[in-house]
Parts: C-alpha cells; sequence; structure tokens
C-alpha cells in the first residue's frame, strides 16, 4: 500500500480540536483548583484536600492526554516529510506510530473521564444525603 500526503493530513483537524479540548479541560481544572485551595486555607477541610489530590490525579492524566496528542502531531508531520522525500518504509513507520500515540491519548482521555464522572456521582451522593437528613 502506498501512503499519500493526504492520509496523515487528515488528522491535522482531530488533533488540534482533541488539543483544544485538553486545554480547556486543564485551565477548568486548574482554576478549580486554585479556588479550593482558597477555600482550604479559610476552611481547612479534609473534604477540600481530597477534592485537590483528585483533581491533580486529573491534571496529570491531561497533561499526559496532551503530550501523546502533539507527539502524535510532530510523527503525522514527519510522516508528510519523508512522504515528500519518496521514503515510504520511513513514512509508513512513523505514521504507524502516530496512530498508536494518538490511541494512548485517547485512552487517557476515557481514564480521565471516567475519573471526572465518579467525582461528579460522589458529590451528587453527598449532595442528596444531606438533602434526606
Amino acid at each position: 500500500m502506498e501512503l499519500s500526503i493526504q492520509t496523515p493530513a487528515l488528522l491535522f483537524p482531530a488533533i488540534s480540536l482533541l488539543l483544544i479540548a485538553y486545554t480547556n479541560k486543564f485551565l477548568a481544572i486548574a482554576n478549580l483548583i486554585r479556588s479550593l485551595v482558597s477555600d482550604y486555607e479559610k476552611q481547612r477541610d479534609r473534604d477540600l484536600l481530597k477534592q485537590i489530590h483528585s483533581l491533580r490525579r486529573r491534571l496529570w492524566l491531561i497533561r499526559w492526554m496532551q503530550v501523546f496528542a502533539v507527539t502524535s502531531l510532530l510523527f503525522c508531520v514527519m510522516t508528510m516529510f519523508l512522504i515528500y522525500e519518496g521514503q515510504q518504509g520511513w513514512a509508513k513507520a512513523l505514521f504507524a506510530i502516530s496512530l498508536l500515540l494518538m490511541m494512548a491519548s485517547l485512552v487517557i482521555t476515557i481514564i480521565e473521564t471516567v475519573l471526572s464522572a465518579g467525582a461528579l456521582k460522589l458529590l451528587l451522593k453527598d449532595l442528596e444525603e444531606k438533602e434526606t437528613h
């Protein structure tokens, strides 16, 4: 199979949109952490520390999501250059690596989303328990 320059170019819009989404997640969580740290300094509530710890873990995951996505984009660009230079073998290898990196980024996204949903589920459960008492 001959790899054309359009094939890796197809990933550009997807990777760009993912990076925007990842950055927005990162900024939202960073702002939430700042707010919780401020609240913790006033209240010294241990539950806030647990939330901050959970958010720190999610930030770590988002950072790796970004690293894998950006590296995937870099490998796509390198693939295009190798196709331009007529190096089909190397181009195919780098494109395969690029796809694997993108898959890793997406798997980490799933993990982070599950953690996020779990944290919200606990918050809602606590709220419901307070309402019933």
